[in-house]
């Protein structure tokens, strides 16, 4: 895992503008900030929610996690309570502000939106409401977001152990102080971001669009899917059957009722080819990771003295998957990669050796379609896994390459959208910053 930094920069710092010396207060220093503006304590305007409940063993929880970099809260798994270790839940709040308490130094913040309520967190993941007569969440959550900030609970944050359990506790979020502009400067700034995100929103409604129409379109191939991917009741043929299971009596009435579809593991190969990083302990390694969201991304740079196993070897066009988050979408294809990208050797690793284009593979794996195959295609008990070896035995309609290079196409040409949206997006991002530090002047009229 690849530590925070703070700069080693010398720096100075009045007594008289701190209340008690913290290894943050260094980055909670503002200068003179605009006419209007009041430096307040997050305690002023945000008290955290305690409103837990009691998990019950038969009940069933949705369960939401908040994605690093801002990119919101998700739907991560629904589980039974008895699957759970914690007594109690907390159920999110629309309207606000929640971070992870392991990961706030990767800007894991976000507003709850309205159509996460009724999901739960742990209490890895504080809540607080804000008091809209002094702030607004969304503007709360832009400033929360900035390097400035972000900087400050990296300081907070640090300690002995691992970073990966350095928690940012809410008394010291509690204790920062802010620049807290008045609310139609707040209401401004939070206009112009909201436009900046309407080009994406777009892009993004388009790809989902794009998986809908081929998730129609295979299960208009299919025989049964419905009956065999949700019925209590279905018929397989004994000789199809992996295992003596509820998700192997799936799989086999998949087949039996499909007997012409072709088996995936004959067009693909597992890639298992592993580095040594620690071999070369200065170098620094490119890790990547994979989500339901991003698919693949660059998750962290680490030297390689601060490994202590081999990594797998990953190159642009294979895939990988979460073997234990594949159900719900933790799946995906590399995109250009440096030569040297790794990835944890607890992911499945493989590629396509004919059958499918690469393109219309990924966007395969998006769809309900796949992730159903997927979740009767997994082994083990409380905690199910897709390795290779069950990713082989999935089973798909032999599809027509003009029919795959029309959805490639489709594919392409979003995929160029949102990424235009993104760099567009990025570069408000820094004119809001500026913004919300006071060092930009926001026009409200």
């Amino acid at each position: 895992m690849m530590a925070a930094s703070i700069s080693r920069r010398p720096s100075c710092i009045f007594w008289s503008e701190i209340e008690k010396w913290t290894p943050e207060s260094i980055h909670l220093r503002f200068g003179k900030l605009p006419d209007g503006w009041q430096l307040l304590p997050v305690c002023k305007f945000a008290a955290q929610l305690e409103n837990k409940e009691r998990v019950t063993p038969e009940g069933e929880y949705k369960m939401a996690g908040v994605r690093w970099y801002g990119e919101g809260v998700f739907h991560r798994e629904t589980v039974l309570g008895k699957e759970q270790s914690a007594n109690y839940l907390y159920p999110l709040k629309p309207g606000s502000i929640i971070y992870n308490r392991l990961f706030a130094w990767k800007e894991s913040f976000a507003v709850v939106p309205d159509e996460l309520d009724g999901f739960y967190v742990s209490n890895e993941f504080p809540q607080f409401e804000i008091d809209q007569s002094i702030a607004l969440p969304t503007y709360i959550y832009l400033l929360l977001t900035t390097k400035k900030i972000i900087g400050a609970v990296n300081a907070a944050s640090i300690g002995s152990a691992a970073i990966s359990r350095n928690r940012f506790k809410e008394s010291d979020f509690l204790g920062f102080k802010v620049p807290i502009p008045p609310l139609p400067i707040q209401q401004k700034v939070v206009a112009y971001w909201e436009a900046a995100q309407l080009e994406r929103a777009s892009a993004e409604t388009a790809l989902s669009a794009l998986v809908a129409e081929l998730n129609s379109w295979l299960i208009n191939q299919t025989i049964g899917f419905n009956q065999v991917t949700r019925s209590k009741v279905f018929l397989a043929n004994y000789e199809n059957i992996q295992q003596w299971d509820v998700k192997a009596g799936r799989a086999a009435a998949f087949v039996t009722a499909n007997p012409d579809f072709i088996r995936l593991g004959d067009y693909t190969n597992e890639c298992t080819e592993t580095v040594r990083p620690w071999e070369e302990p200065e170098k620094e390694w490119p890790i990547y990771g994979v989500n339901n969201k991003e698919g693949v991304f660059l998750s962290s740079m680490q030297v390689g003295k601060e490994f202590n196993a081999p990594y797998k070897k990953i190159e642009k066009d294979w895939f990988f998957h979460n073997p234990t988050r594949a159900n719900v979408g933790s799946l995906g294809i590399v995109p250009e990669v440096p030569e040297d990208a790794i990835t944890s050797p607890e992911y499945q690793v493989w590629r396509l050796k004919g059958g499918f284009l690469h393109d219309f593979m990924a966007l395969i794996l998006r769809t309900d379609y796949f992730l159903a195959l997927v979740a009767f295609n997994r082994v083990g008990g409380v905690k199910q896994r897709m390795y290779y070896a069950n990713l082989a035995e999935i089973r798909l309609p032999e599809i027509p390459v003009d029919v795959q290079k029309r959805f490639a196409d489709q594919l392409q040409v979003i995929l160029t959208n949102i990424t235009t949206a993104n760099e567009k997006l990025l570069q408000r991002k820094k004119e809001i910053e500026k913004m919300i530090l006071g060092t930009r002047p926001v026009e409200t009229h």
